[in-house]
């Protein structure tokens, strides 16, 4: 049946379809950033976060020419394990460094951001390239008080994290797995397997020829 138009706005119908970008219900419940509360999560004494906010600022998170073997020297006063052969590229940011452990001979590229609300662990041989994120914390979308969540992350031997990729909480990525470019871990990666996409699934094998 056709619809019958509005006199007084000729051309239209008389009850429109409801425009597309309108609004939805929100009767699946609200946010209320308000009520919002982490007095539980407790990473440290106060007058450590600000230290080591203020430390890393300077010396980690920084262009300047700072010496690598300086920034291993600081991570490790602020309680954070770390091996030998370590690289640190500038612009690195390390949430917590006590929370940290760094194998041997691994690669942390330029703007990796360690947000280690929770522990990091990191295997030998590991390569963390420019950009990419390991984020231990996450917020609980279900709750209306958005919840602080947090879980460690594992990276194993020779895992290599690619540009711009993110490691989400709670994920393990095991031996020598391999996280693309661009991609986020959702989920725990299996040995040498290489991920690709969002969420990442893996596409093929990892083979190192001898």
């Amino acid at each position: 049946m056709a619809k019958t138009s509005d006199p007084t706005r000729p051309g239209r119908p008389a009850n429109p379809e409801p425009e597309p970008d309108q609004p939805k219900s929100e009767s699946n419940g609200y946010t209320d950033l308000s009520r919002f509360d982490n007095g539980w999560y407790h990473p440290g004494p106060r007058w450590k976060v600000l230290l080591w906010f203020l430390t890393n600022s300077v010396f980690i998170n920084t262009y300047l020419p700072v010496p690598i073997f300086l920034k291993v020297s600081l991570l490790r006063l602020f309680g954070a394990s770390i091996g030998t052969g370590v690289v640190i590229k500038p612009a690195v940011n390390i949430k917590y460094p006590w929370l940290l452990r760094v194998g041997n001979y691994v690669w942390i590229g330029e703007q990796v951001w360690v947000d280690n609300l929770s522990e990091v662990i990191i295997g030998d041989h590991v390569c963390l390239s420019q950009g990419s994120m390991l984020l231990a914390g996450n917020h609980d979308y279900r709750r209306p008080t958005f919840d602080l969540m947090t879980q460690p992350i594992t990276l194993d031997n020779g895992v290599w994290i690619g540009a711009k990729s993110v490691v989400c909480p709670g994920v393990r990525c095991q031996s020598h797995a391999v996280l693309a470019v661009n991609s986020v871990a959702t989920q725990s990666l299996n040995a040498y397997g290489i991920y690709q996409g969002n969420p990442a699934l893996q596409v093929r094998q990892r083979k190192i020829s001898s």
